[in-house]
């Protein structure tokens, strides 16, 4: 391959990692309002096909409204209204995944009140989930209180 054939697929590629992804507010069922503070590997509009035997790509910004010394991932899909934690992410330390908005260096908790974050992580969608519509839960806790959270329509392939 040539050197621009390469740089024209490198290029695609991060478009596709930083598209928006439309979520919504946890709980409400509205849309947030601000389409950049969440981004989900090739899902820019909801629902979000997750295939199985991948991995995903979240990334979430967020700022805190308080100071924070602790977040644990709360992760779970909600099928025919039962919720069913994400294996191997659902209650998970978050602290290790959050990094500085403004300059993209890694930050570690305590997290201060008013400063953007971004969070990032992935999980695997394992071959014994259901091919079944869903929604998927996703929050940042610090003592089973949401510091940041969106659900988002999406659909096991």
């Amino acid at each position: 391959m040539t050197k621009t054939t390469l740089f024209l697929i490198a290029i695609v590629g991060l478009i596709a990692l930083t598209a928006a992804t439309r979520v919504n507010e946890c709980g409400s069922g509205k849309a947030l309002p601000d389409t950049t503070q969440v981004q989900i590997t090739n899902c820019d509009a909801p629902p979000c096909r997750l295939k199985r035997r991948t991995k995903v790509a979240i990334e979430q910004k967020f700022i805190p409204s308080q100071d924070v010394q602790s977040l644990k991932t709360s992760v779970h899909a909600t099928i025919l209204g039962i919720p069913l934690p994400f294996i191997g992410v659902d209650g998970t330390d978050a602290c290790g995944k959050i990094f500085n908005a403004a300059d993209n260096t890694p930050a570690t908790c305590p997290l201060k009140q008013g400063t953007e974050y971004i969070y990032r992580n992935e999980f695997p969608v394992l071959p014994v989930y259901p091919t079944v519509a869903l929604t998927v839960y996703w929050a940042l806790k610090e003592n089973e209180k949401p510091i940041a959270c969106f659900e988002v329509p999406s659909r096991i392939i």
